[in-house]
Formats: structure tokens, C-alpha cells, sequence
């Protein structure tokens, strides 16, 4: 197994490292940390069993990747001025920077440099989920893609389309959260306790999704056989087709990704 080197402990590094660990794709004695809050890597070595003693001389060159969980905000120059000789021709950067460019980070760790600029999931911790990817010509699938699936699953992307997938598919669960707790409450509306139209609510949900493919239908047919003529649930979906639905959550994929490039445009 690779050893991985997080520059950066928040909480992002943190769900990565649990989710590696849970899934067995990392091993604690290959994880090694740095941090600006000393206070953070004594919490995630006890916390997850890293080999403490090795954090403090913080010891990139031994990692085959050396993951970028810094904030955008931060002085990327400077890290890269830190890291740049430990890089060899058999370590991948990963960067999970918000907004920050393929180009640029090759501007400041040099243009030799394997790069993967990769947009995690939120779902860390279920194995469901895509983390967008992109890489620049000295990276390989076969370099990151160990990693990456120890927190869910990876899809690869040309660089032009990564704000699209980052208001849209990371943001994504914020949609479906939104949906659940919206349609729990029209059971509560209607009569049903809370706990009952929750567990009503994630069956649906659940069965739905499993539903879609098994059948490998689209969703209009399966809308379609679900409702009888004048039967309930088409005036149920009548009501809905009335309401701003479809086109709310349009629009809110939509500012999702103008937001994402506002602040991709700040760097």
C-alpha cells in the first residue's frame, strides 16, 4: 500500500484518513500529517492510530502522495516551496484546493510535477458517492486511484467541467437532505408521526434508487406505471407539477456552480 503524506489535518483530511482506514485501502503506520495547530496531529494520531513520533519531522519524500488539504485561503507558494525537494518522479501531488487550477498549482510545484486536482465527496464514510477528477499529463489513474476509491468512487473529468460537478454532484447530497426533510414534514402535515414518515421517507428513497436499476427505466416510465388514471398519485404529482419544484432546484445547481467559480476567479 502507498504511504500518503496530508498536508493540512481539517476535517476533509480527517474523513479521508477514517473512511481509508474503515475501507483498508491505507494503513495507519503509512499515514503521516502536518499541520499549522500541532494540537490537531496529536488528535488525529490518537484518534486513528497513527504513528505519532513521525509527525513532527514531517517526512513527505517517503510518500508516494502527499495530499494538499490546505484552505484556499492559504499561502500555496509557501507549501509548495516545502514540499518541492521531497517531489521525485514517483510521487503524486493530490490537491483537494478548492478553485485552484491544474495550472497554477504546475506554476508553483513545477511543470514535471504529477499532479491530481481531485473535488471530494461529502459521503466519505458511506463508500456511495463521486469524487471528481482531474489530472494533469505526468498523472496516472493507476498512481491515485487506490486512494481515491477508499472514499468512494472516482470519476474523471476535463478541468473545463469541475465546477459543474462540484455545485452539482458535491453539493448534491445538500439537495437530497433538503428533499427528505421536505417530504417528512408533509407526512407530519398529513397525520403521520415524525418517526413513521421518516422511516416511510428513507424506504422510498431507498427503494426508489434500487428501483431505477434494477429496471434501467428512466424515471418518467416508472412515473408512468406508478399512476393510475384519476388515481392518487397523479394528483399528487399534479400539486407538485404546479409548484416551482423542478425549476428551484434547476436554479439551485445553478448558483451552486456560479458560486464555485466566483471562487475559483478569486485565486
Amino acid at each position: 500500500m502507498a504511504k500518503v503524506h496530508f498536508i493540512g489535518a481539517g476535517q476533509m483530511a480527517e474523513a479521508i484518513i477514517r473512511a481509508s482506514l474503515a475501507a483498508g485501502t491505507v494503513r495507519a503506520q503509512d499515514i503521516s500529517l502536518e499541520d499549522i495547530d500541532p494540537d490537531r496531529i496529536a488528535l488525529l494520531s490518537d484518534r486513528y492510530g497513527l504513528a505519532q513520533a513521525r509527525q513532527r519531522e514531517h517526512l513527505p519524500g517517503e510518500a508516494a502522495l502527499v495530499v494538499l488539504g490546505i484552505r484556499p485561503q492559504d499561502d500555496l507558494a509557501s507549501v509548495a516551496a516545502h514540499i518541492q525537494p521531497y517531489l521525485s518522479a514517483t510521487t503524486t501531488v493530490v490537491s483537494l484546493i478548492a478553485g485552484v487550477t491544474l495550472r497554477q498549482l504546475e506554476a508553483v510545484l513545477g511543470a514535471g510535477t504529477s499532479i491530481a486536482r481531485v473535488i471530494p465527496n461529502t459521503l466519505t464514510d458511506t463508500g456511495f458517492g463521486y469524487s471528481g477528477v482531474v489530472l494533469n499529463a505526468q498523472a496516472s489513474a493507476e498512481q491515485v486511484e487506490p486512494f481515491l476509491n477508499g472514499f468512494g468512487k472516482v470519476l474523471y473529468l476535463p478541468e473545463r467541467l469541475i465546477d459543474i460537478f462540484t455545485g452539482f454532484g458535491v453539493a448534491g447530497p445538500n439537495y437530497i437532505y433538503y428533499f427528505i426533510e421536505s417530504f417528512t414534514d408533509a407526512g407530519v402535515l398529513a397525520g403521520l408521526s415524525r418517526a413513521q414518515a421518516s422511516e416511510v421517507v428513507l424506504e422510498n428513497l431507498l427503494g426508489s434508487v434500487e428501483m431505477l436499476r434494477r429496471s434501467q427505466k428512466h424515471p418518467r416510465q416508472l412515473l408512468d406505471i406508478n399512476n393510475s388514471p384519476a388515481g392518487v398519485g397523479i394528483h399528487g404529482l399534479y400539486e407538485l407539477n404546479n409548484s416551482d419544484f423542478a425549476a428551484g432546484l434547476q436554479r439551485s445547481v445553478l448558483a451552486a456552480v456560479k458560486r464555485t467559480r466566483e471562487l475559483g476567479e478569486a485565486h
